[in-house]
């Protein structure tokens, strides 16, 4: 049993059975297409997003794709939104009596062996060590903003880690927490702060 950090969003009731039996997470139902018109589902998506991030793992065809593309304007920028798919397999489940629109097989109709190899491809383990996240006051801190210089410190920083030179501190944090780029971050502080004690 997969026991992962995110929140998982699938399309229905069956799909959410057929997930829990490989992975230990909160799972939540879009119940198809309500999620277009439920502003709460809506928010409650978006609320996981910035909390404990959500991985998509809808159907394969054009509904699911659909789904996945109005999740991802929803939530916009904000939070983390991982997606998981599930291969283009024809066939049809078992508790119908004939197979979907384009012929293919859905969530709840994936062997575990394959639901758990696409979920672990893109879940963060439980008992992994937390992201560290480069906030503002921490910039502030380290001099890269709100300070005499922190323009040009900034710029240094940027340069030693390869990214423009012209982001904001916002841009900057964005990039960095987002890229898992944090302790690269912090090497090239201390690099330069080293620079700057010769």
């Amino acid at each position: 049993m997969l026991n992962i950090k995110e929140t998982i969003i699938v399309e229905g009731k069956f799909d959410k059975e057929r997930v829990r039996r490989v992975c230990s997470a909160p799972i939540i139902c879009t119940d198809g297409f309500e999620i277009f018109r439920s502003k709460r589902m809506v928010e409650t998506i978006r609320n996981l997003a910035e909390t404990t991030g959500i991985i998509v793992l809808t159907d394969s065809d054009r509904a699911g794709f659909k789904i996945r593309g109005h999740i991802k304007t929803c939530v916009g920028g904000r939070g983390i939104v991982k997606h998981a798919y599930i291969p283009s397999l024809s066939g049809k489940e078992k508790r119908k009596d004939k197979p979907g629109k384009e012929g293919l097989l859905g969530v709840e109709g994936m062997d575990d062996e394959v639901l758990l190899e696409v979920i672990k491809k893109v879940a963060t383990p439980k008992d992994a060590a937390p992201e560290r996240i480069l906030t503002k006051a921490e910039m502030y801190a380290d001099g890269i903003t709100g300070k005499d210089g922190s323009l040009e410190k900034r710029r240094e920083i940027l340069a030693k880690m390869k990214l423009p030179l012209r982001l904001s501190p916002g841009a900057m944090a964005e990039i960095i927490n987002k890229a898992g780029l944090y302790d690269e971050y912090k090497n090239a502080l201390k690099s330069e702060a080293e620079k700057d004690d010769k």
